[in-house]
């Protein structure tokens, strides 16, 4: 089944956008996925195509009204004829942090519903009522979650099967392995006076996988301290776990007497 994601936006007219060229739009071209986005405003009542009032309890801006953003949710199920239990992600600043795993687990999936908030966000009725996981791109705050969605589809397209040219290209990539990527070099071999690391040029590929490795982990524990702290945890439960199994095989039968 081709991986389909819908969008419920205010500003539909930015979609595909970026979506539509390079990897992502060559992929939409050959029907590799589909993008459905939908104006939230189709599902007001009023004719004014209301969708927001003011904050309950005061405060500045505008809030997202709960019964138009569901009903439009609502459609959206409906018309898509996608799985039920499909994501229904909404983009938000406090949401959960995206990780390739996260991206992973989407792209393996049917296609996500994404929501875009607006103005000051959206009634936290209709967030638990349609059992909406937020998610957040940075931490910092967008006009709206339209990037934000196009990041995360991006992201997830790129996964499918058939969109990158060769399936290893996102094996070695930053956060897949839970590690940033080693440092890249082509030709020319000299530029402005500095060459391109000498391991490279070898063709001894263990110790370019060596370098590579080590080159990985020291960008690593330089930039993000967060990621190596993860990676050392993770690495270290693997040697125990290792170590564990390896002790606990049981020694060979004495086959002989007295």
């Amino acid at each position: 089944m081709t991986w389909r994601a819908t969008v419920l936006t205010l500003f539909p007219e930015m979609f595909p956008g970026p979506l539509g060229v390079s990897l992502a739009g060559k992929a939409l071209a050959s029907e590799l996925w589909t993008l459905e986005a939908r104006d939230v405003r189709d599902s007001a009542t009023d004719r004014h195509r209301s969708v927001d009032d003011t904050p309950a309890g005061g405060g500045p801006g505008m809030v997202l009204r709960a019964d138009v953003l569901a009903d439009a949710i609502d459609a959206a199920d409906r018309d898509a004829g996608l799985p039920k239990d499909r994501p229904r992600l909404l983009m938000s600043p406090r949401g959960r942090p995206l990780t390739q795993s996260m991206v992973a687990g989407i792209a393996a999936g049917p296609g996500p519903l994404i929501v875009c908030g607006r103005f000051e966000g959206i009634d936290q009725r209709v967030i638990a009522a349609r059992r909406l996981e937020e998610v957040s791109v940075g931490d910092y705050v967008l006009s709206g979650g339209e990037i934000a969605a196009m990041a995360l589809l991006d992201a997830c397209v790129r996964l499918l099967p058939g969109v990158m040219g060769k399936p290893a290209s996102g094996a070695d990539e930053s956060f897949s392995q839970g590690l940033l990527e080693y440092p890249q070099y082509t030709r020319p071999q000299a530029f402005e006076g500095q060459p391109i690391p000498e391991i490279l040029l070898s063709g001894d590929h263990a110790r370019v996988a060596a370098w590579r490795r080590a080159e990985a982990e020291a960008l690593t524990q330089a930039r993000r301290p967060d990621l190596w702290a993860a990676w050392q945890a993770r690495t270290s439960q693997v040697q125990s776990k290792q170590v564990q199994k390896g002790s606990g095989r049981k020694p060979p039968k004495n086959t002989t007497e007295g």
